[in-house]
């Protein structure tokens, strides 16, 4: 892999790793892989209301997801289920050419830019945000099927 996707910005956002570790009584958890690379991201959530009140990853994988996940730790809280879908977009359309900047608390996105040369690299990126969302979309189903009782 070139020397540009793996910047010194990644290297350290890698090895930050915040947010890294497992919640004790999550209200949702979700376990996303990437099965071109062999990636794997759990995530763990807790919310209030709508919105992410704690979180936690696991990471198996590249630095492009440990960074990616690490970001989310530093950047998910009070973000919603619908936030999220759209800095995941605006994610994907980044890695596409499209989107060049990004709104705190997400703006350390622009790292991730190097990576539109390497489309089989993009999923690494997105991968945290598809494993947060996962477990966003079970906290609901769990809220839903305890309100149901």
């Amino acid at each position: 892999m070139s020397q540009d996707l793996y910047h010194r910005t990644i290297l350290d956002t890698a090895a930050a790793a915040v947010g890294a570790g497992e919640l004790a009584s999550p209200h949702g958890r979700a376990r996303v892989d990437n099965p071109l690379c062999g990636d794997r991201i759990d995530f763990d959530v807790r919310v209030s209301g709508t919105r992410v009140s704690a979180l936690a990853h696991r990471v198996r994988g590249c630095l492009l997801c440990e960074a990616a996940a690490s970001v989310i730790g530093r950047a998910g809280l009070g973000t919603s289920a619908r936030d999220l879908a759209e800095v995941r977009d605006s994610v994907a359309a980044m890695l596409e050419g499209g989107c060049d900047r990004f709104d705190p608390p997400w703006e350390a996105l622009t790292m991730f830019a190097p990576a539109q040369h390497f489309r089989s690299r993009h999923e690494c990126v997105t991968l945290a945000f598809d494993a947060l969302a996962a477990a966003l979309t079970d906290a609901e189903s769990r809220s839903s099927e305890a309100g149901d009782r």
